[in-house]
């Protein structure tokens, strides 16, 4: 499995038991739909390894409290703490109307409902305190902050993102 097939779903964050459970921090708003998994995928020197799920259980709200198989004491757990852990694109849950997922908007046409179409989306910044997409036009590049009062639709069947923004916000860039 490669890396851009799959999502990130967490860090394996510490150990839980002299047995080697480990405590997964799972990045998600909604830990419920990860508590009954049979495997992940951990990253390991940049290479994803499956790992199957003996047990596990929700912990602390974003917390999953789990058992890998052939992972049973404290110094095999100590090898996977920092790691990455991360699903096939396939299981994540899909989402309609305005709610999107970062990679899935990649590539699609950016329109404002004032100047129509003026670029393409080519990668999402979430570094900065608002996410931003970054769009290209031509070879301008152009930040457009992610901002729900600015989003009008996302048009999954014509790959565009509509919006309304602020009169001179796109201007500047052009």
């Amino acid at each position: 499995m490669r890396k851009e097939e799959c999502f990130y779903l967490g860090k394996i964050a510490k150990k839980f038991s002299f047995k080697g459970e480990v405590l997964i921090y799972l990045d998600t708003d909604q830990p419920e739909l990860y508590e009954n998994m049979e495997s992940v995928f951990v990253e390991f020197n940049n290479n994803l390894v499956p790992f199957f799920i003996q047990s596990s259980s929700l912990h602390k709200s974003d917390f999953l409290r789990v058992q890998f198989e052939d992972v049973d004491n404290e110094e095999e757990a100590d090898k996977l703490l920092g790691c990455s852990i991360y699903l096939p694109l396939s299981m994540l849950p899909k989402l309609s109307g305005n709610k999107f997922y970062f990679h899935e908007v990649i590539g699609f046409e950016i329109e404002d409902k004032r100047l129509g179409v003026f670029g393409k989306i080519v990668s999402i910044n979430d570094t900065s305190a608002q996410p931003l997409f970054e769009v290209l036009n031509g070879n301008v590049e152009i930040l457009v902050p992610m901002i729900d009062q600015f989003l009008v639709k996302i048009d999954r069947e014509n790959k565009k993102v509509i919006m309304d923004l602020p009169e001179g916000l796109v201007e500047m860039y052009l």
